[in-house]
């Protein structure tokens, strides 16, 4: 109904009843029915603006054609504007999308640069990205980004670093990150514990994982499915499966005796 309505010749629609209809498809994910309205509205003699090319970008960017969505950042730079944090956003999910954190990265600095931050879910998606494949420098990079913006990080965003570090075979580092985020009075998820566990795992520390352990249950936090899976996997790999009890319960009194 409302693309015939704008067809019609009687009806006087505004530039943003464009954006609207094209934003619909974009949900749609009907690429060529929203190239249809954007062809008729300059037609129609409508000048694109930043808030239509955005919604061009977005719309490509989901549907993961990288070389459309950059034809139409291009043509957001040729406006002579300054881009907002919805064009460059809508652009680094693009290369996030496409593989290509680094690229996404760079907008970040050139962002920053212009003091422009983009939402959390940018930042998150980007950390999530390098997290995903294990590139712990990118990961952090992104981190310290995300707190020079003023947006304070969630156990979700503590848990990509914390995983990163894990993947790259870095305990040291999973650790520190683990602990700070325990110091800012955020509460570690299984899946944290269980990335510190595994990144244990990865320089066959069985001894410095299980004093971990022990620590988190004196602090009363207590592991679970996740972390137990993950735990059990690497004592079965041991072959010493029935001694976990017994191993665990050494170490608590021999903590117990070294606090004391």
């Amino acid at each position: 109904m409302a693309e015939h309505a704008l067809v019609e010749e009687s009806f006087e629609p505004n530039l943003r009843d464009y954006t609207k209809l094209i934003h619909y498809y974009s949900k749609e994910n009907q690429l060529e029915a929203a190239e249809n309205i954007f062809t008729l509205m300059k037609q129609r003699g409508f000048i694109c603006d930043q808030v239509i090319l955005t919604t061009m970008v977005h719309m490509y960017s989901k549907a993961g054609h990288l070389d459309r969505a950059e034809e139409y950042f291009e043509e957001i730079k040729l406006l002579g504007e300054p881009l907002d944090k919805r064009s460059y956003g809508s652009m680094i999910m693009s290369y996030i999308r496409a593989g290509m954190p680094e690229k996404g990265e760079s907008f970040l600095e050139e962002m920053d640069a212009q003091e422009i931050y983009a939402g959390s879910e940018v930042y998150k998606a980007l950390l999530r990205a390098y997290s995903g494949i294990g590139d712990a420098e990118g990961a952090q990079r992104v981190f310290d980004a995300i707190q020079l913006a003023g947006i304070i990080p969630d156990d979700k965003m503590c848990g990509l670093l914390i995983y990163a570090y894990s993947m790259a075979g870095q305990s040291q580092k999973a650790r520190i990150a683990f602990e700070n985020m325990k110091r800012a009075g955020i509460e570690p998820t299984d899946k944290c514990i269980s990335s510190v566990l595994v990144a244990y795992e990865k320089e066959n520390m069985l001894n410095t994982a299980l004093e971990f352990l022990i620590e988190l249950e004196r602090d009363g936090i207590m592991v679970k499915e996740e972390t137990s899976r993950i735990l059990a996997g690497w004592f079965r790999k041991l072959g010493v499966v029935e001694e976990v009890e017994l191993v665990l319960r050494d170490f608590a009194t021999t903590t117990c005796h070294q606090i004391s």
